[in-house]
């Protein structure tokens, strides 16, 4: 990527101090070594009238993808081919904004010790960015800066210049401008060591909790006011909702104690962290094990099946409670299974509760004997990773082959997407999810199925149930009808009859053989 600082001066205040604030001679080319390539510091023109600085980073996209280590971008599972072929390592703000903090540290701070006064004073100032990522368009480019105090012109890049009609990139061309008197050079650095990423939305290395401290001391004097504060962090700390909720809380203490006049410990000190009693949001992860255990414990369920039963986080919240006397977890990938095994600590467990669970992998799209028998099933979230053209064998063997008595289903309700921040439009929850179905397409396809196999069901919320879209999760509660156990019943004697009979006529006739 390639950035350029210009300002402009006299001969009293000469441009030139630049090179001061920057800490990066004007008559010099200086190259620093980064962890994914090469920045290169280079001054175009310097003059008393007019001074501009250039950062060029030269990145190295084999670096890149080797640093990543299997996280993030860089280091994607699926990037062995993207990383000769795409277009990031060449227009990177995330790596951009590091390179900045690490060339222009001091400056960044707002410390120069040769022109200490010339740190302190607003500069005119002109930044500009050839080809800069802008999730969000012009529009949200000028709702970052703007506020800031900048004269924003901001041009799209066009996907082909040969081909108008393909339309526009997702790169555009920013100049900021902002005359004297307004923002130091540290301030401007800072805005964007912050929204060049911001923009982008992405970065190239794992957000940790420590991000929210960089964050707040790059913002500090111009975030906790901003109109897209939300925005801003929720983007920088890549959508994390727990940082972002504590940087949230953080910038709005400092924007009471900046109106407040007074400091940010003198406010936040209603809070003994010995005697903190404050509830924290029960997981929706958590909600819905304790949903599931609630109905099982209701069914009166003792022998219970896990199918697709994953890391085996519901069969250890089973074993917990010893009405349940037997636990079954199948699930079609062995990795799972020996990470469900680990977490048990199978290898560790006494005997006598080592004897009421079992693991073994099969698959729900083919019927088994192993699976009969049992008092009730569980599918949590596990229809919506199968193709929907699977469903009608996966429907067969389980209520139609096993047929427990009690079968509990759990899956998302697509329609509360839109209540989740961090999930764009149109997307999923999980990547393997094959589909996610609303309120109605989920009733219809389990009356559909009660009706085929001599159920009753009826339907559950799991999480907070919105008025409007309804809850996150959506429980279908399947219990077999009396009617079709006494049909079963009745079919069963009959047959035992007929064999009955049959073995008494054949007794007969070898009696009157035999006479």
């Amino acid at each position: 990527m390639f950035l350029t600082i210009s300002t402009t001066g006299t001969p009293e205040r000469p441009a030139t101090d630049l090179g001061f604030l920057l800490h990066k001679h004007p008559e010099k080319t200086q190259a620093f070594s980064t962890s994914y390539g090469t920045a290169h510091v280079l001054y175009p023109e310097a003059s008393d009238e007019r001074c501009t600085a250039a950062l060029l980073l030269e990145v190295d996209p084999v670096a890149l993808v080797r640093r990543g280590k299997g996280k993030g971008r860089g280091g994607a599972p699926d990037a062995a081919l993207a990383q000769y072929v795409n277009d990031r390592p060449y227009a990177a703000s995330s790596l951009l904004a590091v390179a900045l903090s690490a060339v222009f540290s001091s400056a960044l701070r707002g410390v120069c010790r040769a022109r200490p006064e010339r740190a302190a004073q607003p500069l005119p100032l002109r930044i500009e960015v050839p080809a800069l990522p802008a999730r969000g368009g012009a529009e949200l480019v000028r709702g970052l800066f703007e506020p800031l105090g900048w004269t924003v012109t901001v041009t799209p890049v066009p996907l082909d210049e040969q081909f108008p009609e393909w339309g526009d990139s997702r790169y555009v061309r920013l100049v900021l401008d902002v005359p004297e008197g307004k923002l130091t050079l540290g301030e401007a650095l800072r805005h964007l060591y912050v929204l060049l990423p911001v923009l982008d939305d992405a970065k190239h290395y794992w957000v940790s909790p420590d991000e929210v401290d960089k964050l707040l001391r790059a913002g500090e004097g111009w975030l906790a006011g901003h109109p897209e504060q939300k925005v801003i962090t929720s983007r920088y700390l890549s959508r994390r909702w727990s940082l972002t909720r504590e940087a949230m809380e953080r910038l709005e203490l400092v924007r009471l104690a900046d109106a407040d006049d007074t400091d940010v410990e003198e406010i936040d000190n209603a809070v003994d962290e010995e005697s903190d009693t404050e509830e924290k949001p029960v997981p929706l992860a958590v909600r819905r094990r304790e949903a599931i255990l609630a109905e099982l414990t209701a069914a009166g369920s003792r022998r219970v099946l896990d199918l697709g039963c994953g890391q085996g986080q519901l069969v250890q919240a089973l074993l917990k409670d010893t009405r349940f006397t037997e636990i079954v977890g199948v699930d079609v990938s062995m990795r799972a299974l020996t990470v469900a095994s680990r977490r048990l600590k199978l290898d560790r467990m006494g005997e006598r509760q080592a004897e009421r669970v079992t693991l073994f992998q099969g698959s729900l799209a083919y019927t088994d004997k192993r699976l009969k028998g049992y008092d009730a099933a569980v599918l949590s979230e596990v229809i919506e990773h199968l193709d929907v053209a699977r469903l009608p064998a996966l429907e067969y063997a389980v209520f139609g082959s096993a047929r427990p008595r009690t079968v509990l289903v759990t899956t998302p309700n697509v329609e509360y997407n839109v209540r989740w921040e961090t999930l764009p439009a149109g997307h999923v929850r999980h990547g393997d999810h094959r589909f996610e179905w609303t309120r109605e397409e989920f009733r219809g396809w389990a009356h559909q199925v009660a009706e085929r196999h001599g159920y009753d069901v009826r339907f559950e919320p799991v999480g907070d149930d919105d008025p409007e879209v309804g809850p996150p999760t959506q429980m279908a509660v399947f219990t077999q009808t009396e009617k079709h156990d006494k049909h079963e019943k009745h079919e069963k004697h009959s047959k035992n009859d007929k064999h009955s009979k049959s073995e008494k006529a054949d007794h007969t006739t070898k009696e009157v053989r035999a006479a």
